[in-house]
């Protein structure tokens, strides 16, 4: 189903190495919706209670296992097994949605909301990967600015477990949505650019920056239009 190009050879075309990566990219990201999808079905029949008792332990192990297998894969990434490894991180990333999809498909307009920001979420990917895709436009600046941001957000998520500030949450989340936005704009163009040659390391930044985009809009919509429950 994909082509196996990782690395560019002696010899090679790299514009036409460039568009394979791109293209079994967003191959391999439309075809790790499918077990996120599956993931998510069944996290909303889940119980999260452990997670909503202990959320500083459970982010804590989250990130451990998480990163965990973001070397697995990185190990693998010229493999099949890498590929594997990478739909097997979606499905558990779907299960993860769980809990903020029981809380807002129990708002009376719930089903809106998560359909306003899966919405969004496509669009501004859309946007977003449409404006990176361009060789000429050069967004490789924007990363140093980017990881920075991320550490802070980060670090003010984790404090947030403890302090429970809503306006704090609630900024955030909007913050992270700038941040995500402006990763899809980078990773994309480190593909068309040459800077990402391995379709399977480029699926996965994408995905977590279409991940969290998707999580972060959710929030964002729950906070602003999600009062009233059933």
């Amino acid at each position: 189903m994909f082509d196996d190009v990782q690395v560019i050879s002696r010899g090679s075309n790299v514009a036409d190495i460039q568009n394979k990566v791109l293209r079994n990219t967003y191959a391999l990201l439309g075809l790790s919706m499918v077990p996120t999808i599956i993931g998510a079905f069944l996290g909303l029949q889940m119980n999260f209670s452990f997670m909503a008792q202990h959320p500083f332990m459970f982010a804590i192990g989250f990130f451990v296992v998480m990163f965990g297998m973001f070397q697995l894969i990185a190990s693998n990434q010229n493999s099949s097994v890498g590929v594997w490894l990478l739909l097997a991180m979606t499905f558990v990333f779907g299960l993860l949605l769980g809990p903020i999809l029981q809380v807002a498909l129990h708002l009376q307009n719930g089903a809106e909301i998560v359909g306003l920001a899966a919405a969004g979420t496509g669009i501004t990917f859309l946007s977003l990967a449409g404006i990176a895709s361009s060789p000429a436009r050069d967004f490789s600046g924007l990363g140093k600015f980017l990881f920075i941001g991320l550490i802070l957000v980060l670090v003010a998520s984790l404090a947030n477990m403890f302090f429970h500030f809503d306006p704090a949450h609630l900024m955030i989340s909007g913050i992270s949505v700038l941040i995500f936005s402006g990763y899809i704009l980078y990773d994309v163009n480190q593909i068309v650019r040459g800077g990402q040659t391995n379709y399977v390391m480029a699926t996965l930044a994408i995905y977590l920056d279409i991940y969290n985009l998707f999580v972060n809009l959710l929030s964002i919509l729950m906070s602003l239009m999600g009062n009233d429950r059933d």
